[in-house]
């Protein structure tokens, strides 16, 4: 059959994305396979290493072997976090949701400092950021905002910053300087590609446009380009201002409707599991994950694992990886 005829068959298009799915995953295996291969090596060479301390006193080469040693643990660590990351969605790409709680301006200002602190992060780690949709707040901060957030093992991540997270502080918006506390939900979802079955009936959705209230100049005023999306049978509502095209953001709100509709299948069966163990758990502002106090003390400590820290300045600046590690290693244990 000549290649023309074979791209004529609907088949060869199933075909070849089954095809580059197993090319994409024999590469994964193939760099796990050589990353654990480098450390084997550099294990080794840290042992020749040390039996020629032994043989002969060298404080050059014992501070050599100190250093290599510290990156050899590093390594070591990060080679355990991907093998942790081994879930059916943890390389996707992520989708982040935003929502303060009830307290005003206060809430919201908590909010857009927790946008600053998972931008920041990303952009450590060399993830691209798009804001997908983005509600000022009143005053000051944000109503709400969705991200994706693209990069391997993106969801993988960010899985464990998935709950509610608590502010405790002197307020800047109060005029008395008295200590308020606030709350923000932080959701996260895996990216869904077209690809991806997840059953959504068209007769199930409501369908709106609507203006854009983002940047994007003219266009913005005078094209009905942003889509919200309803899922009558559940009430969840999604929507997408990032693109000038209606049809673009139409995808990429189908797409997130796909990824909340996939969360809300694993909570049940999350649900399930912790009926069996006989495990009770509120879902509510009271059961936050993590706590943020800059007053009277500076703190930040994470109530699943215990990982805490008192360099408040550094996790607001986008240094959660500890807080992640310890949630990812305790799903694991």
């Amino acid at each position: 059959m000549e290649l023309d005829e074979m791209m004529l068959d609907p088949n060869f298009w199933d075909d070849q994305q089954a095809a580059q799915v197993v090319i994409n995953e024999s590469n994964q295996l193939k760099n796990i396979v050589n990353e654990y291969q480098e450390l084997v090596g550099t294990y080794e060479n840290i042992d020749m290493t040390l039996e020629l301390l032994r043989e002969e006193h060298d404080e050059d080469l014992q501070a050599e072997l100190g250093e290599e040693v510290k990156e050899f643990k590093k390594s070591m660590e990060d080679f355990e976090l991907q093998m942790l990351l081994s879930g059916p969605y943890d390389a996707n790409n992520a989708i982040l949701e935003l929502h303060p709680g009830a307290g005003g301006t206060e809430s919201q200002d908590w909010g857009s400092l927790l946008l600053r602190m998972y931008t920041r992060w990303a952009e450590h780690r060399g993830f691209k950021v798009e804001t997908i949709d983005y509600l000022p707040g009143d005053e000051a901060g944000i109503k709400s905002v969705t991200l994706g957030i693209k990069g391997h093992n993106a969801y993988g991540y960010l899985k464990a910053e998935k709950g509610v997270h608590r502010l405790v502080r002197i307020s800047p918006f109060d005029s008395s300087g008295r200590r308020h506390t606030s709350f923000v939900s932080c959701d996260v979802m895996p990216e869904f590609t077209d690809d991806v079955e997840v059953e959504v009936r068209s007769e199930d959705l409501k369908i709106d446009t609507y203006r854009s209230t983002g940047a994007g100049g003219q266009h913005v005023n005078t094209t009905d380009s942003a889509v919200r999306i309803t899922h009558m049978p559940t009430g969840i509502v999604v929507q997408c201002q990032a693109e000038r095209s209606q049809i673009k953001n139409r995808e990429k709100a189908m797409n997130m409707l796909k990824a909340k509709l996939y969360q809300v299948e694993l909570e049940k069966q999350q649900s399930q599991l912790d009926d069996i163990r006989g495990e009770q758990k509120e879902i509510g502002w009271g059961s936050q994950i993590r706590s943020y106090v800059f007053h009277p003390y500076s703190m930040v400590k994470d109530h699943r694992t215990s990982e805490e820290t008192g360099n408040i300045g550094a996790v607001m600046d986008g240094e959660i990886d500890p807080f992640i590690h310890a949630y990812l290693r305790s799903q694991m244990n």
